[in-house]
Protein backbone atom coordinates (compact mmCIF):
# COMPACT_ATOMS: atom_id res chain seq x y z
CA UNK A 1 0.00 0.00 0.00
CA UNK A 2 2.33 3.27 -1.21
CA UNK A 3 0.79 7.02 -0.71
CA UNK A 4 -1.14 8.74 1.42
CA UNK A 5 -4.70 8.12 1.96
CA UNK A 6 -7.49 9.66 -1.01
CA UNK A 7 -10.98 10.06 1.13
CA UNK A 8 -11.37 10.30 4.33
CA UNK A 9 -8.52 12.66 5.49
CA UNK A 10 -10.75 15.20 7.25
CA UNK A 11 -13.12 15.17 10.49
CA UNK A 12 -16.60 14.90 8.84
CA UNK A 13 -19.03 14.29 12.43
CA UNK A 14 -16.76 14.68 15.40
CA UNK A 15 -14.71 17.35 16.87
CA UNK A 16 -11.48 15.25 17.92
CA UNK A 17 -10.17 12.29 16.26
CA UNK A 18 -7.71 10.20 15.57
CA UNK A 19 -5.11 10.31 12.39
CA UNK A 20 -2.87 7.21 11.19
CA UNK A 21 0.59 8.25 10.39
CA UNK A 22 1.38 4.57 9.02
CA UNK A 23 0.13 2.43 6.41
CA UNK A 24 -1.00 -0.98 7.73
CA UNK A 25 -3.99 -3.67 8.09
CA UNK A 26 -5.79 -3.31 11.33
CA UNK A 27 -7.94 -6.30 11.96
CA UNK A 28 -11.80 -6.28 13.64
CA UNK A 29 -10.07 -7.18 16.44
CA UNK A 30 -8.35 -5.20 16.75
CA UNK A 31 -10.95 -1.93 15.78
CA UNK A 32 -12.94 -3.26 18.64
CA UNK A 33 -10.41 -2.88 21.04
CA UNK A 34 -9.78 0.40 20.43
CA UNK A 35 -13.72 1.12 20.08
CA UNK A 36 -14.08 -0.16 24.18
CA UNK A 37 -11.14 1.68 25.47
CA UNK A 38 -12.29 4.46 24.27
CA UNK A 39 -15.84 4.24 25.08
CA UNK A 40 -14.75 2.96 28.64
CA UNK A 41 -12.76 6.77 29.11
CA UNK A 42 -15.36 8.48 27.79
CA UNK A 43 -18.05 7.04 30.35
CA UNK A 44 -20.18 6.54 27.65
CA UNK A 45 -20.82 10.12 27.16
CA UNK A 46 -20.68 12.20 23.91
CA UNK A 47 -20.72 10.15 20.41
CA UNK A 48 -17.86 7.88 18.78
CA UNK A 49 -18.18 7.47 14.98
CA UNK A 50 -15.74 4.71 13.59
CA UNK A 51 -14.38 5.65 9.97
CA UNK A 52 -12.85 2.53 8.78
CA UNK A 53 -14.59 -1.21 7.93
CA UNK A 54 -12.48 -4.01 8.29
CA UNK A 55 -13.97 -4.81 4.44
CA UNK A 56 -10.91 -6.84 3.15
CA UNK A 57 -11.12 -11.01 3.94
CA UNK A 58 -7.63 -12.58 4.98
CA UNK A 59 -7.38 -16.17 3.87
CA UNK A 60 -5.24 -19.00 5.67
CA UNK A 61 -4.73 -22.85 5.35
CA UNK A 62 -4.62 -25.19 7.51
CA UNK A 63 -1.65 -26.15 9.68
CA UNK A 64 0.49 -29.36 7.70
CA UNK A 65 -1.62 -28.99 4.89
CA UNK A 66 0.21 -29.70 1.31
CA UNK A 67 0.13 -26.91 -1.75
CA UNK A 68 -1.96 -26.56 -3.67
CA UNK A 69 -6.53 -27.88 -3.22
CA UNK A 70 -7.19 -24.10 -3.49
CA UNK A 71 -7.69 -21.56 -1.63
CA UNK A 72 -7.60 -21.25 1.87
CA UNK A 73 -10.97 -20.47 4.30
CA UNK A 74 -11.53 -16.84 5.21
CA UNK A 75 -9.57 -16.34 8.50
CA UNK A 76 -10.39 -12.71 9.44
CA UNK A 77 -11.01 -9.28 8.01
CA UNK A 78 -8.80 -6.01 7.83
CA UNK A 79 -9.40 -2.51 7.25
CA UNK A 80 -6.82 -1.04 5.06
CA UNK A 81 -5.41 2.44 6.56
CA UNK A 82 -2.90 4.76 4.81
CA UNK A 83 -1.39 8.10 6.36
CA UNK A 84 -3.44 10.85 6.64
CA UNK A 85 -6.85 8.42 7.32
CA UNK A 86 -9.28 9.25 10.41
CA UNK A 87 -9.80 6.49 12.22
CA UNK A 88 -12.18 7.43 15.05
CA UNK A 89 -13.72 10.92 15.52
CA UNK A 90 -15.84 11.90 18.87
CA UNK A 91 -17.95 14.35 20.17
CA UNK A 92 -19.73 15.77 23.04
CA UNK A 93 -16.73 15.60 25.41
CA UNK A 94 -14.05 17.78 27.15
CA UNK A 95 -10.86 18.53 25.22
CA UNK A 96 -9.11 16.50 28.11
CA UNK A 97 -11.48 13.65 28.21
CA UNK A 98 -11.42 13.22 24.55
CA UNK A 99 -7.44 13.56 24.35
CA UNK A 100 -7.18 10.78 26.94
CA UNK A 101 -9.87 8.52 25.04
CA UNK A 102 -8.14 8.89 21.87
CA UNK A 103 -4.58 7.89 23.40
CA UNK A 104 -6.27 5.14 25.51
CA UNK A 105 -7.39 4.25 21.66
CA UNK A 106 -4.42 4.68 19.65
CA UNK A 107 -2.44 2.36 22.43
CA UNK A 108 -4.33 -0.78 20.70
CA UNK A 109 -3.50 -0.41 17.19
CA UNK A 110 -0.56 -1.39 15.64
CA UNK A 111 0.41 2.06 13.57
CA UNK A 112 1.37 5.32 15.06
CA UNK A 113 -1.75 7.42 15.32
CA UNK A 114 -1.70 11.51 15.67
CA UNK A 115 -4.89 13.04 17.93
CA UNK A 116 -6.46 15.65 15.67
CA UNK A 117 -8.60 18.74 16.91
CA UNK A 118 -11.51 20.23 14.43
CA UNK A 119 -10.16 23.89 12.93
CA UNK A 120 -13.03 25.90 14.30
CA UNK A 121 -13.50 23.77 17.81
CA UNK A 122 -13.48 26.75 20.93
CA UNK A 123 -12.03 25.89 24.04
Amino acid sequence: MKGNTKRGAELSFGSFGIKSLDESWITSRQIEAARQAITRRMKREGQLWIRIFPDKPVTKKPAEVRMGKGKGAPEYFVARVTPGRIMFEAEGVTLETAQEAMRLGAQKLPIKTKFVVRRDFTY
